[in-house]
């Protein structure tokens, strides 16, 4: 009889160790700091080399991905695909970004707490399919936007950190788009 409250221990603490197994490790937590750039690295051949880059502004095309709920980002957060977030092959983790879809003029912020895409072309940003879907994006799988690096204000770097969308944006004028969409085909993509 004395090995029942041993016996219970040790259940309950196998338990334990096997719900937190399945949690999938040690998550950093959802924070604006300490900002990651991180080493260079190669993937498929091609060098990526993450630093600042307080004016970055590209056009080029962004898809989504989703299926990797619950893993690892590259700065220790644990992925949600339903958040507004990121990935970008450079830019410190993590970076806020507005988005623009080129075929709308439908504008978000995006915190990247990711590195991606890692396809050749002209795929500039992996979104989350929650940032996807927010943009208008998902149905179309790839899509041409433009991404700039932008210093959104504190309450909406915080809606973003808990995953709710930042306010919302207005869209760029017609002109404006029009202009966007000939420098990317002027650019060859």
């Amino acid at each position: 009889m004395q090995m029942w409250p041993k016996a219970r221990s040790w259940g309950a603490l196998l338990v334990l160790l096997a719900l937190a197994a399945c949690s999938g490790g040690n998550f950093r937590p959802v924070s604006d700091t300490p900002v990651r750039i991180g080493a260079p690295y190669n993937v498929r051949g091609t060098r990526f080399v993450p630093a600042p880059d307080p004016s970055y502004d590209m056009l080029g095309y962004a898809s989504w991905y989703g299926t990797e709920s619950g893993k690892h980002t590259a700065n220790g957060e644990r992925f949600r695909p339903d958040w507004i977030t990121a990935a970008h092959t450079t830019l410190p983790l993590p970076t806020y970004v507005e988005v623009t879809s080129l075929a709308t003029g439908r504008r978000i912020i995006v915190r990247v707490n990711d590195r991606g895409p890692f396809v050749k072309g002209a795929r500039i940003l992996d979104l989350s399919r929650g940032a996807a879907t927010q943009l208008g994006i998902k149905a179309m799988g790839v899509a041409a936007v433009r991404v700039r690096r932008v210093e959104p204000s504190e309450r909406d770097r915080a809606r973003l950190r808990k995953g709710q969308p930042a306010r919302d944006l207005a869209p760029v004028p017609q002109s404006t788009l029009q202009n966007l969409r000939r420098q990317l085909a002027t650019a060859g993509y």
